[in-house]
């Protein structure tokens, strides 16, 4: 039995009572969650010792860093370092979104790599297998597509992101509003490629019960992509995008009397001052699923450095009611990443993450932030480093700056403003 309908039950499965656990809550509000949309658990029931990591409203703000296949010399091996270096870095799912070479390979050895949630984007594979087998992406037929989310379905996959939401008439009002950056989505592009050639309806959203029928037997949740994702600043809440949003709604409605776990994918370039209203509107007409957030980038000029760009927008959309943020690397709209950059985005996103946790005042956020600044007070080095999002570079820039046997930091030294202060108030270690 599907997690959405042992809630709806009353059930609490152990996946729920793991989730519970974890996120310091009750099981009970958990399953609750869960009944109502408002949490999701990917967790398809093909994965082996797979970890349940609950998303939604009331947990913890949840990170998803990709990897994939692409260019022009796909390696597995070095996708697979990403992965490593991901889930070294804390993130808490790992997207593959692979457009070439093994697909298959590459999807099963991330699945074996790690228990954490895995989600794909099964159109990608279904457009490369076309062009392999067709000489042509756009002649990939609906059988084609759908043979390919059984597939990954039935590998385990946790989480299927797919573009049902993408339809003729929001691609006519995109066409009509004269979007700057039309499409930046990648499958939404492709897909809407697709649909113009053979003048046919996404088959996503055609076929849509089809869809569910696969996602409630593995009991895989569905992530609505939005393939009318802004792509610069100017298009955000444009009019294709707002009534990509309407669709998704009702499709989060079905899915839901399916007994079908759903979470909606958000937009990537918001400006500051769009993102609340953003992720309010989201959660209006998507009846409180929970939201997936490409970043968002507040900047468009941030090139080199995406990754702060989307720190500042994940914060304050998770901030706003966003309970997953896709991470964003620094090579962002400029190449792919290499493995030290995927870790320095997971970084990245777990500090928007918590800093919204903390701003939402969840249950226990502020423990972390409080243990730190009682080692910071103490001159604790050592512990101060050990509770650092990034212990191993925090240890790396105390080494090179200061030594390790200072007790003091780098710009006060014998002069530290932290220790003066406390010999005078008389709270100061006395191995200090």
């Amino acid at each position: 039995m599907s997690q959405l309908n042992s809630a709806l039950k009353g059930e609490i499965t152990p996946e729920m009572e793991q989730v519970a656990l974890a996120e310091q809550v009750t099981p009970e509000f958990i399953r609750q969650g869960i009944a109502e949309g408002t949490v999701v658990i990917p967790c398809n029931i093909k994965r082996i010792n797979s970890v349940p990591v609950g998303i939604g409203a009331g947990l913890r703000t949840k990170v998803s860093a990709s990897v994939g296949l692409y260019g022009n010399d796909p390696d597995i091996g070095l996708e697979l370092k990403k992965v490593k270096a991901a889930l070294a870095a804390g993130t808490d799912a790992i997207m593959d979104l692979s457009v070439c070479g093994d697909i298959d390979a590459m999807r099963r050895e991330t699945l074996a790599a790690t228990p954490k949630p895995v989600g794909t984007l099964p159109l990608y594979q279904a457009l490369a297998e076309a062009a392999e087998k067709y000489n042509a992406p756009v002649k990939m037929t609906v059988e084609d597509l759908f043979a390919v989310i059984e597939r990954q379905a039935a590998d385990g996959v946790d989480f299927l992101a797919l573009h049902c939401g993408t339809t003729m008439s929001v691609v006519e009002r995109a066409r009509q509003e004269g979007r700057i950056d039309p499409l930046v989505s990648y499958g939404g592009s492709h897909l809407i490629g697709w649909m113009i050639y053979n003048q046919s309806e996404n088959p996503l959203y055609e076929h849509y019960d089809r869809v569910l029928e696969i996602a409630r037997k593995y009991d895989a949740t569905i992530s609505l992509a939005d393939g009318m994702r802004p792509g610069c600043l100017a298009d955000s809440l444009d009019g294709a995008q707002v009534e990509e949003l309407v669709i998704l709604g009702e499709l989060v409605r079905r899915a839901r009397e399916a007994g079908v776990q759903i979470m909606v994918k958000g937009p990537g370039h918001v400006p500051l001052n769009r993102i609340e209203a953003t992720v309010a509107l989201q959660k209006s007409l998507c009846k409180g699923a929970p939201y997936f957030v490409f970043g968002p980038v507040v900047t468009d000029i941030a090139a080199g450095y995406d990754h702060i760009s989307a720190a500042i927008g994940g914060a304050i959309a998770a901030w706003a009611g966003a309970e997953f943020i896709c991470y964003v690397t620094a090579a962002e709209h400029i190449g792919l990443p290499d493995a030290d950059q995927v870790h320095e985005g997971v970084i990245a996103a777990r500090i928007a993450a918590h800093a919204a946790d903390l701003a939402k005042g969840l249950k226990g956020a502020e423990d972390w932030d409080l243990q730190l600044s009682r080692a910071r007070k103490e001159l604790d080095w050592e512990r101060q480093i050990t509770l650092a999002v990034d212990p191993e570079r925090a240890g790396q820039l105390r080494k090179d700056r200061t030594g390790e046997s200072s007790a003091a930091c780098a710009m006060c030294g014998k002069y530290c403003a932290m220790k003066v202060v406390s010999e005078y108030l008389g709270t100061a270690r006395q191995s200090c």
